[in-house]
């Protein structure tokens, strides 16, 4: 079966009768996230030697079964985490379901295609379960946000939460490090505003990741490409260097659309939610007078076009996420030339 938003956090709570939960997608700490949840919820804790073992390695599969009929010796229910699971697992997983095994197996597995043997297998068990991990945007991202950050006692106001979301979310282990740095700045009680947010998630790989934004859609390419090699190195995914992309390229829009309106461009930026960081300002005041609305309106259509090329199986991700954000670049210095 499927297991969709909405009932996730009480099942992740409690899986009951479930037998086996398939974790898939390209979010690897948010799959890492779910599936430590799951153990902690049916053993207590992830290293209970009795009531855990932990499975890797296309060696290991043909341990599935066995290691989920055990009956541990000081009573409780088995867990068995796999790693890196893949369609060469089924026949294991299906012999558990075949068995009736008491235990719970945890499977971690990479993207899979709809047509993938293990995940066809977990959607159609009515005793197991698929669960899709993909990065968190938008509300759900926010609303991590805000639950993380509130765990510590720290609250967030609406335009340092705007930029968070603008600036984490594709990887949830990435993510819940900043997090946990910016609550430890705040401090119990404390509350994070756009300046502290900037302070201390600006230097984890959004910084460069806002070098390479800004300087795309300025036209500088050397520095783009340079500070896209960076983020890159750094952690940044291509999915994650599009959606900043995109991100900044409607910001232009909006910008553009209050100009259209009779507002200075100095205006248009102040009236942006989050505002311009002040140290962006004058590279932002260049791409405006740069980029024409049709114009944006084509580039975000490019960024959202690389961001599904991106996604699908056995696509060179990186290399369409740099020619996409260099083609932009281009474009810009070309206007810029004129």
């Amino acid at each position: 079966m499927k297991i969709d938003a909405r009932r996730l956090p009480a099942f992740l709570r409690d899986p009951g009768a479930c037998r086996v939960v398939l974790l898939y997608g390209e979010d690897t700490g948010l799959i890492r996230d779910r599936a430590e949840a799951l153990v902690r919820a049916v053993a207590g804790r992830l290293d209970d030697p009795f009531l855990v073992a932990e499975l890797a390695g296309r060696d290991a599969i043909g341990r599935i079964a066995a290691e989920a009929a055990s009956l541990p010796m000081t009573g409780g229910r088995r867990v068995v985490r796999v790693r890196d699971a893949g369609d060469a697992a089924a026949p294991a997983v299906q012999a558990v379901l075949d068995s009736r095994a008491p235990g719970l197996v945890v499977l971690e597995a990479g993207e899979l295609p709809a047509r993938s043997r293990l995940r066809t297998l977990a959607e159609g068990a009515a005793d197991a379960a698929a669960i899709a991990c993909y990065p968190e945007e938008g509300a759900a991202l926010e609303n991590t946000i805000r639950a993380t950050l509130s765990e510590a006692g720290v609250t967030v106001q609406p335009e340092a939460l705007a930029w968070l979301a603008g600036q984490l979310g594709a990887d949830r282990a990435a993510t819940r490090r900043e997090l946990e740095k910016l609550a430890l700045y705040a401090g119990p009680g404390g509350q994070v505003d756009l300046d502290a947010a900037q302070e201390c998630v600006g230097d984890f790989a959004g910084l460069s990741l806002d070098d390479a934004v800004f300087a795309a859609a300025e036209g500088d390419v050397q520095l783009a490409d340079r500070a896209l090699e960076t983020a890159m190195a750094e952690g940044a995914a291509p999915v994650q260097v599009l959606r900043a992309m995109l991100g900044h390229v409607q910001r232009l829009q909006r910008a553009r659309a209050a100009m259209t309106d009779g507002a200075s461009a100095e205006e248009a930026m102040r009236s942006l939610r989050p505002p311009v960081f002040f140290r962006r300002a004058p590279s932002f005041k260049r791409a405006l007078g740069l980029w024409g609305p049709a114009v944006l309106e084509a580039a975000a259509a490019a960024m959202a076009e690389a961001e599904r090329q991106c996604k699908r199986t056995g696509m060179p991700d990186a290399t369409i996420c740099r020619n996409a954000v260099l083609t932009l670049a281009r474009r810009a210095r070309r206007a810029a030339e004129r």
